[in-house]
């Protein structure tokens, strides 16, 4: 956006450079006969159009805003016939009057400065909202960029210089009530919590000890906290970050994989929500010298349950608190919606339609193999079959399966949960991980003995797994005689459907470059992200899975005895059609789904 100058008036600054001298232009309210008369010099409604509008508008006064009311009457542009709703309508009123136009992303406002600027009644009346505070300049959003005269009042009371942006009415109206009511709320729970805050971890622990708890029950409180979930859910947010700092606490959210700060409140309100979170998920709120887990469950916008687990650490600066935000529609989702291509559901679908066996499912922290697992799970949950678990900690809470959490306190690990799920007349097992040799011989005997098995390891590809259960120490031939697939993932970030751009500059060769030795078939249509309102310039909103599917065959069996050599694996994987990591990858970036970098960035190369 470009800056407004403060040395000109406020009503030349709001003016800038526009068709009419700044003279020409109208002062006060924009009036619906003034903007029908621009719409039409600029060739955007026809006479037949401009008549219906004139026809209903003429009837009465109204007190909605004149944007609002015609983009209401479902007007489309003479010159494109693209609808003309309010974001268009605002857009071309900013170029119009030669403003700066600004969709309003509450993810960059720092909502803590609003009231600072403007109290929210001034901000109603002069129809306004301020976005952006800094040292020097404050950023000003407004639906009347040509009743400006209340300028000069905020320029003398903030002695900054102020540039104006247009923004949508019905987003200032949401987002002013939104805001202004946050920030009353934290002010109010600062003023009751008080200053006295544990600044290091030393006096963290001496509070922990006084057995001292802050009023988490506190209106201003309860409020923060409502709005933190609500917003969160809004955003996409997987995650939830309270991290106390040394002068501040920042939430931040996960969105698409990418941390994003979100808003700084003070130590003692952010303690104060951490207690109250604490206090929700029946954990205790006085100890903060160990980590703590619970969990809560609550209800999005759409009034749909969702579960979050929590996650306590004590830090240098006060305790840090972790939500992971467990949505039903993103955890149990299709395995076309998870990612999978059509030959990948097909042969998956084969390995978890097996009566015994054991399947592994790789990759990193955050690569989706929980999502992957609960959709598969809940495919298979039938009123037939009985469907046990043992998780650490317990994701999400699915009626259909009998769900176990791991309790190292009394002795009840993986291994001790398989053993005793043995005695529970299981159909299918899934076991949270396989991190030792015990457990991974649970499995083992859990598979012989006619179960079907699921569960997880952290290697890098499918191959991998086989020559983690030996370094484990499981012989070859109980892993040859008991596991029956593997499937490696990663999440990469999908282009922004509203932005993206065909990448003219990406060519096959360079693709071909990328997965090498593999070729790949078919008309590229890469696409490059640009950056919109929609995914917050970012260019890219939401996430895809990248799968390598390796079902053990006879082939691969064969590649076991009598030791797991990784090479010799891998070439006869590659024999049986895997298609890699790498692979999926650049497939999803040929059908314009995301990009190369991130393709990249994400899968690891292979090594034949």
């Amino acid at each position: 956006m470009s800056q407004t100058s403060a040395s000109r008036s406020p009503q030349r600054a709001a003016a800038g450079q526009t068709k009419d001298s700044p003279k020409d232009l109208p002062k006060g309210p924009l009036a619906w006969r003034q903007l029908l008369s621009w719409l039409q010099e600029d060739g955007l409604l026809t006479p037949a159009d401009a008549e219906r509008v004139t026809q209903r508008f003429a009837a009465g006064d109204s007190a909605q805003h004149p944007l609002v009311r015609l983009s209401g009457m479902a007007l489309k542009r003479a010159d494109t016939g693209a609808a003309l709703e309010l974001e268009p309508l605002t857009e071309w009123l900013a170029l119009r009057i030669g403003l700066p136009y600004l969709r309003i992303d509450p993810l960059k406002v720092d909502v803590g400065r609003v009231a600072e600027v403007m109290s929210i009644n001034y901000a109603e009346r002069r129809k306004a909202l301020p976005v952006q505070v800094s040292l020097t300049e404050i950023t000003i959003a407004t639906c009347e960029p040509l009743d400006v005269a209340w300028v000069d009042e905020i320029l003398a009371h903030t002695k900054k210089k102020i540039r104006l942006v247009v923004s949508s009415p019905l987003d200032l109206q949401r987002f002013r009530t939104e805001f202004y009511t946050l920030a009353k709320s934290v002010k109010d729970a600062n003023k009751k919590t008080g200053d006295s805050v544990a600044h290091n971890f030393e006096q963290l622990v001496e509070l922990g000890k006084s057995n001292r708890q802050l009023d988490a029950n506190d209106q201003g409180i309860i409020q923060v906290v409502d709005w933190l979930w609500q917003y969160a859910f809004d955003q996409r947010a997987s995650d939830i970050h309270l991290e106390p700092r040394r002068e501040m606490g920042a939430i931040r959210f996960r969105i698409d994989g990418v941390l994003h700060t979100v808003y700084q409140v003070p130590l003692a309100v952010m303690q104060a929500m951490t207690a109250r979170i604490k206090l929700l998920g029946r954990m205790d709120v006085v100890e903060k010298r160990r980590p703590l887990d619970g969990r809560i469950k609550t209800r999005n916008p759409g009034g749909d349950e969702v579960e979050m687990r929590l996650s306590t650490m004590p830090t240098a600066f006060g305790e840090k608190l972790v939500m992971r935000i467990f949505d039903p529609d993103n955890t149990v989702k299709s395995f076309e919606a998870l990612g999978f291509a059509p030959s990948e559901t097909k042969t998956w679908e084969g390995l978890v339609g097996r009566p015994h066996g054991i399947i592994l499912v790789t990759g990193p922290t955050g690569s989706g193999k929980t999502t992957t697992l609960y959709s598969t799970l809940k495919r298979v949950a039938t009123d037939e079959v009985n469907v046990c678990t043992i998780e650490d900690p317990i994701e999400m809470i699915e009626a259909s399966f009998n769900q176990t959490q791991v309790q190292p306190a009394i002795d009840l690990g993986f291994a001790e949960g398989v053993r005793a799920l043995m005695r529970q007349d299981p159909d299918i097992i899934m076991v949270g991980e396989i991190r030792d040799l015990e457990t991974a011989e649970m499995a083992i005997q859990s598979s012989l003995t006619g179960h079907l098995v699921f569960s997880t390891l952290h290697t890098n590809d499918a191959a991998s797994a086989i020559t983690r259960l030996t370094d484990l120490g499981v012989p070859s031939y109980l892993i040859s005689a008991t596991v029956i697939g593997v499937l490696a993932q990663r999440l990469v970030r999908t282009l922004c459907p509203h932005c993206k751009q065909p990448d003219t500059e990406l060519d096959e060769k360079t693709l071909a470059e990328a997965i090498r030795p593999w070729r790949m078939n078919g008309k590229v249509n890469a696409h490059k992200p640009v950056g919109c309102l929609e995914c917050r310039m970012t260019g890219f909103k939401g996430r895809v899975g990248l799968y390598e599917l390796l079902p053990v065959s006879e082939a691969i069996r064969g590649a076991m005895h009598p030791q797991v050599d990784m090479a010799t694996l891998r070439r006869t994987a590659a024999k049986e059609g895997l298609r890699p990591l790498r692979l999926s990858g650049v497939m999803k970036v040929a059908e314009g789904l995301t990009t190369l970098d991130e393709v990249l960035r994400n899968t690891p190369q292979w090594e034949a």
